[in-house]
């Protein structure tokens, strides 16, 4: 069971309202203001401080935060294993990539192999499914692109190619293009939060330039509407192959590079720091990457 202490401090930090805090936990407000100092004596540090009124997290009230966050989910998961030991559930998230193109083989391999399985997949954007981690609605998360490695554990990772895709009649397709004949383009894009859309711009960071050097840009969130604007080239997009694999094989759309980049990113499987389950689970969801 979590001490209750640590149970208060992560409230505190969901909060950062000792007042809010007290009415979430059905406490004092004293009573929120001594477990904070209980932890700050026993650890011989500062975790709060204010500036002006704002209550911020020290840099070891960050530290500790991490810490309990995984103490929290380690704690929930082990009552709830005790409370109902023969039940299984998992709890993943997978970024619209992923879900809609890479995860269905690995979830039926799953089920098969635990047909008494509970379980939850839920689909959004990398930034999303990292938050659902810190918030302990997750147990694993397939995300793409960039995470914090200092605070989430690499569980597996795989590369897939990141490329330029146009209509097959589009001027670029099969080409190798230059970065002043792309930004003369309508770029699609996705929307903030999403790893394609983090690759591309720290594709364009390298070559000295931004989103905003596009003057005809748009930002999509579906893939079915990014796919389809292309095929009748009213723009063109990075993908990661899984994406527009049967497309390409159609011939409805075709794969162009840029000139100097040779483009992959990692599909990365992550958890919270210190998960005690995680491992095997991701055997089992990975089992390939054992």
């Amino acid at each position: 069971m979590l001490d209750t202490r640590i149970n208060t401090f992560l409230v505190l930090c969901e909060t950062m309202n000792y007042t809010r805090a007290a009415e979430r936990l059905c406490l004092t407000q004293p009573a929120v203001t001594h477990h904070i100092h209980y932890l700050e004596e026993r650890y011989g540090c500062r975790l709060f401080s204010y500036q002006g009124k704002t209550l911020s997290l020290t840099t070891q009230g960050r530290r500790l935060l991490d810490l309990a966050r995984s103490l929290a989910y380690n704690s929930q998961r082990a009552e709830e294993a005790m409370l109902a030991p023969e039940a299984l559930s998992l709890r993943v998230g997978a970024t619209k990539t992923i879900g809609e193109f890479v995860i269905a083989p690995m979830i039926k391999r799953l089920i098969r192999e635990l047909p008494e399985l509970s379980l939850t997949l839920v689909v959004e954007n990398t930034r999303q499914l990292l938050h659902a981690l810190d918030k302990l609605e997750l147990d694993l998360a397939l995300v793409e692109g960039y995470f914090d490695r200092e605070k989430y554990q690499l569980l597996s990772c795989r590369r897939e190619a990141f490329f330029g895709v146009c209509a097959s009649g589009h001027p670029f397709a099969g080409e190798r293009v230059t970065m002043e004949q792309l930004l003369k383009q309508r770029i699609i894009i996705r929307e903030p939060g999403s790893g394609t859309r983090d690759i591309f711009r720290q594709m364009l960071r390298r070559q000295g330039y931004g989103l905003d050097s596009f003057p005809l840009q748009m930002t999509v969130s579906d893939f079915s509407i990014i796919k389809a604007l292309l095929e009748d080239s009213l723009g063109v997009s990075f993908l990661y192959a899984p994406v527009v694999e049967k497309e390409l094989e159609q011939g409805k759309l075709a794969r162009f590079d840029l000139e100097g980049e040779s483009m992959s990113g990692a599909f990365s499987l992550v958890s919270l720091k210190d998960n005690m389950f995680a491992r095997s689970w991701a055997d089992r969801l990975l089992p390939e990457e054992k």
